[in-house]
């Protein structure tokens, strides 16, 4: 008449850490950000390079344009918000672009800035 539960199962046997699947080898050779940018500076279009025949020299050279099709799009949009390329028409990842001259000139030429000498009224304080 009393109905008793049934006994709570014997404590489930510790579980086995799982181990995390062997890490994918990073394939070698240049990243799309790159191929992106060669493809664009060896272009001698003056109003840059148009996201259809970018697509069309990266197939060219080998890569597989059909299949990480997101993966460029990507690569462009970057490269435009990094100040790399400057996209003249269109937006988004369409239109055109081409290499951003500003860009290239103010940042190759670092210049190291010496350290400046602790200054005599500070040593003099502590003094």
């Amino acid at each position: 008449m009393a109905e008793v539960a049934p006994a709570p199962a014997a404590a489930a046997p510790a579980k086995a850490p799982k181990k995390k699947a062997a890490a994918k080898p990073k394939k070698a050779g240049p990243s799309v950000g790159e191929l992106i940018v060669k493809a664009v500076s060896a272009s001698k279009e003056r109003s840059g390079v148009s996201l259809a025949a970018l697509k069309k020299s990266l197939a060219a050279g080998g890569y597989d344009v059909e299949k990480n099709n997101s993966r460029v799009k990507i690569a462009v949009k970057s490269l435009v918000t990094k100040g790399t390329l400057v996209q003249t028409k269109g937006t988004g990842a369409s239109g055109s672009f081409k290499l951003n001259k500003k860009a290239v000139e103010c940042c190759s030429p670092r210049r190291l800035r010496r350290p400046s000498k602790p200054s005599k009224i500070a040593g003099a304080a502590a003094t």
